[in-house]
């Protein structure tokens, strides 16, 4: 039976919801949305399967159960960061409890608090200070690169410091920051103007490109700190990581020949 095309909006209702490759939960994740974000659904399958578009365009396989029915009234905010959700919360790592059943959850950075929720432990913003909070500055991006993802492990297609990869700890950063980047780290090299070939003297923000590919097709992405530094979330690393070019360590003096070139976008 042929997939039935839909023009349906949802919005995710899970803390955290794997897109997947294909539709079927053995795929591989590719990528993830959070709670309360919106999705345009492409096509559906089986009943349970929906191939689901996000706010960055990315597209993907997602299991009806993370989802629910989106309000009509869903604009696109003034910002990439607030998405229209005008009195709700951007959660910043909170813990929150909905309801007369007292039932709590835990919500990871840039998923949304909704009205009914009440803020127990953590913190969250306003979506219209969203914008004031985070703004499109390389010094405040390079500040909240350098410590929103502290401590955050790496995995493939994550998007939160709960467990992230290289690109989906970048294209976070600068969503909060009001930026919006495609998904994968060789769509984001395709951004911005040339910013140079020596990490050493990047400015902040600068997003910095590498590749251990013979073709040197882009796998590897980070944020300049300025000073010769790098913050990024690398396999090599186990996750989150900064690094200082310069120095006489085996895994920086790896990234460097592997360095392919540079970006800036502001």
């Amino acid at each position: 039976m042929p997939d039935t095309l839909t023009s349906l909006r949802l919005l995710v209702r899970s803390a955290v919801a794997p897109l997947h490759g294909e539709p079927r939960v053995s795929s591989a994740q590719t990528s993830q949305y959070l709670a309360g974000h919106a999705l345009d659904v492409l096509e559906e399958r089986d009943g349970d399967w929906l191939r689901v578009r996000g706010h960055d365009g990315y597209e993907g396989w997602m299991h009806r159960g993370y989802t629910r029915a989106a309000p009509e009234a869903l604009g696109a905010g003034h910002c990439p960061a607030a998405q229209g959700r005008v009195g709700c919360r951007l959660s910043l790592g909170c813990s929150v409890e909905r309801g007369a059943d007292g039932c709590r959850r835990a919500l990871p950075l840039g998923a949304w608090v909704e009205s009914d929720e009440t803020l127990r432990d953590g913190a969250a913003l306003p979506s219209a200070e969203v914008a004031e909070a985070f703004v499109r500055d390389p010094e405040a991006i390079a500040g909240s690169a350098a410590t929103l993802f502290e401590g955050a492990s790496y995995q493939w297609g994550g998007v939160t410091p709960w467990g992230a990869d290289c690109s989906g700890f970048v294209q976070t950063i600068f969503w909060l920051h009001g930026i919006a980047l495609p998904r994968d780290a060789w769509q984001q090299a395709q951004c911005g103007s040339d910013a140079g070939t020596d990490p050493a003297t990047l400015r902040p923000a600068d997003l910095l490109f590498f590749s251990d590919r013979p073709d040197r097709r882009i796998t590897h992405v980070g944020i300049a700190l300025g000073h010769g530094r790098m913050a990024h979330l690398a396999l090599g690393r186990g996750g989150f990581a900064q690094e200082r070019f310069g120095t006489d360590d085996a895994y920086v003096a790896k990234l460097v020949e592997r360095f392919v070139g540079a970006r800036r976008l502001l």
